[in-house]
């Protein structure tokens, strides 16, 4: 499938699933086109993640700083959980900020909130990390099979790829996604080599096991304009090197 035909499929499956997110008064948000969804229930995903044994094994967690993953993210910092979580588009040379419960300076449900974790939580680089034991993506839609779609700009999956060129994916990382019912799609979402799949999907009423899903090996640099690149100083400084 060429790139604007798959872009655009792509396109169709967040469209629909935004439009029944809407339709069922199911986000908080006024308008959730364009977003991630901030979707009604998060709690309670965030509570049944925490049932299961991936969640209660794991001490290392790298969430995404989306509303809709603000439960899990204070969850895990009230277990006493190390949480990592990107800066916003990966603009800066330490590209992740450092939450860890033992030295944070307000409660863990203030310092989950991204606005929160930017003024309080020291950044880190890629090669600062700890081997990660579960990573937590947030999605517009996600199927059966593990495939994802986030809103487009394609953040989370270079973010993967560099946790995995650095080492801090393992074949035991377990990398989940919580997302509202609704998201959960029958439709086929199209992927390509560098889109990362999910182990489990998790919404407030079902635990789903994903199977096979994909992993891509590290950074895709053929996928990648130099703009791109330019824009992401961590990726910029590992092209160079």
């Amino acid at each position: 499938m060429a790139a604007s035909s798959l872009d655009q499929a792509k396109q169709a499956v967040r469209t629909q699933v935004w439009d029944a997110l809407t339709a069922a008064d199911a986000v908080h948000d006024a308008s959730v086109h364009g977003r991630i969804p901030n979707f009604k229930g998060a709690e309670e995903a965030a509570g049944r993640l925490s049932k299961l044994p991936a969640w209660q094994r794991a001490g290392v967690v790298k969430a995404v700083p989306d509303k809709a993953q603000l439960p899990v993210r204070a969850r895990a910092l009230e277990e006493g959980k190390i949480v990592y979580m990107a800066v916003p588009k990966l603009a800066t040379l330490k590209p992740f900020y450092l939450l860890d419960p033992a030295a944070l300076t307000v409660p863990p449900a203030e310092a989950a909130a991204s606005r929160i974790a930017a003024t309080i939580a020291p950044t880190v680089d890629v090669d600062a990390l700890r081997p990660l034991d579960l990573i937590v993506l947030g999605s517009v839609a996600v199927n059966r099979d593990g495939a994802r779609i986030g809103k487009g700009a394609g953040y989370s999956d270079i973010e993967f790829a560099l946790l995995t060129e650095a080492g801090l994916v393992t074949p035991e990382t377990v990398i989940v996604t919580t997302v509202h019912a609704l998201q959960v799609t029958d439709a086929l979402i199209p992927t390509t080599e560098h889109d990362v799949s999910v182990d489990m999907i998790v919404t407030p009423d079902e635990t789903i096991v994903c199977p096979n899903p994909h992993r891509p090996s590290g950074v895709d640099w053929s996928a990648l304009t130099p703009e791109k690149i330019a824009t992401i100083p961590a990726l910029a400084a590992r092209h160079m090197a």
